[in-house]
């Protein structure tokens, strides 16, 4: 009677697990998926842009985007060589993930890009601060996850990043895993000189906002932008026109105009004030995505990953060996150990330098 009961738990428990990996999967091909569907229906006009630089497709400055258009890399090429000098890079965090999220960023990417990566948190830490020097710096936003909290602290980062002289300003959180070289290679097919806007659409369509006018009026607005899940990257030229809605404490007041978090706010400012567009790249990820639907081959050529629920199958000494430089730009820490749980430690010892 007893062996009859056991056998019967475990096999209930092998039928609930399988369920659960099951609808993990089918949520991240949902998300590919759609992602996917959104490039291709895209694509269809590249043929007609091809000639056509980010300034001339967007029309100049103040013209109400409708279509997110996919341009072709070829009108970006840049002159000259770009060098991760010219990239800063911000890492959104909070006090509480000092110590569970920043210590293994600290240990493995940033250790490669500690010059160009600045930490941008809401509490002081002695811990922090004797690892990362000046590049740690303690905003005084509040801990909350707010719309307002963050874009405080997405106000510090831009306003340090106009103060400082680099091309580039690219955004992440906490749980983002960035393979510096990877990035680099990307920004190089892209001149910092033209407006450019890289990242992953949140939704396979515009977001709808009510932008809030005097008198007590309201505007419905919509346009696209770069989930911060996934991260993204700004040039030096189209940062300098979102100052007057984003520098100071201007960026807080326009997000409270829409009254929706940091990113959506980054693309309202882009798209409804400035004119811009964003141009997505499938080298960006978020934490929404399945990460074992992407081709190991294919894996160094990502930008960057987001973080879900961590694994615990990866030993922090095998990441300080080295694990970091297997993969590709923007990426997120759990996905990285989700890949290497499901395909084995020999994958590290295999993957290409390249």
């Amino acid at each position: 009677m007893g062996c009859r009961l056991i056998r019967g738990l475990s096999g209930a428990a092998v039928f609930l697990v399988s369920v659960a990996l099951l609808s993990v999967r089918h949520r991240g091909a949902q998300e590919t998926a759609r992602y996917s569907g959104l490039r291709e229906g895209m694509s269809e006009k590249l043929e007609r842009r091809s000639k056509v630089s980010p300034e001339d497709a967007t029309g100049g400055g103040g013209r109400e985007q409708k279509d997110l258009q996919v341009h072709p890399l070829e009108g970006y090429k840049t002159e000259g060589s770009l060098t991760l000098g010219d990239i800063f890079i911000a890492v959104k965090t909070t006090k509480r993930f000092h110590q569970s999220r920043m210590e293994l960023l600290l240990d493995t990417w940033i250790s490669r890009a500690r010059e160009q990566t600045y930490v941008f948190t809401d509490e002081e830490d002695d811990a922090l601060k004797r690892r990362m020097g000046d590049h740690a710096v303690f905003t005084n936003c509040s801990a909350e996850h707010s719309h307002l909290a963050l874009s405080c602290k997405m106000a510090a980062e831009f306003d340090a990043f106009l103060a400082s002289s680099r091309s580039w300003f690219c955004h992440l959180d906490d749980d983002n895993y960035l393979n510096p070289r990877a990035l680099l290679k990307l920004l190089s097919s892209y001149s910092a000189t033209w407006d450019v806007y890289l990242g992953k659409p949140s939704l396979n369509r515009p977001i709808w906002a009510s932008e809030t006018l005097p008198n007590n009026q309201t505007k419905s607005v919509h346009f696209w932008f770069a989930t911060g899940g996934a991260g993204f990257c700004i040039s030096r030229k189209l940062a300098s026109k979102m100052v007057p809605w984003a520098s100071g404490g201007n960026f807080m007041s326009t997000s409270e105009l829409i009254r929706l978090p940091d990113d959506c706010t980054v693309g309202y400012i882009i798209e409804c004030k400035v004119g811009g567009q964003l141009l997505p790249n499938a080298l960006f990820h978020s934490h929404l995505e399945n990460l074992q639907l992407i081709p190991p081959s294919r894996l160094t050529q990502q930008v960057r990953r987001g973080n879900g629920a961590r694994g615990r199958c990866v030993r922090k000494e095998r990441w300080k060996r080295g694990a970091d430089r297997y993969i590709a730009p923007l990426v997120a820490l759990t996905w990285i150990e989700s890949i290497i749980c499901s395909f084995g430690e020999a994958f590290l010892a295999n993957a290409s330098l390249k």
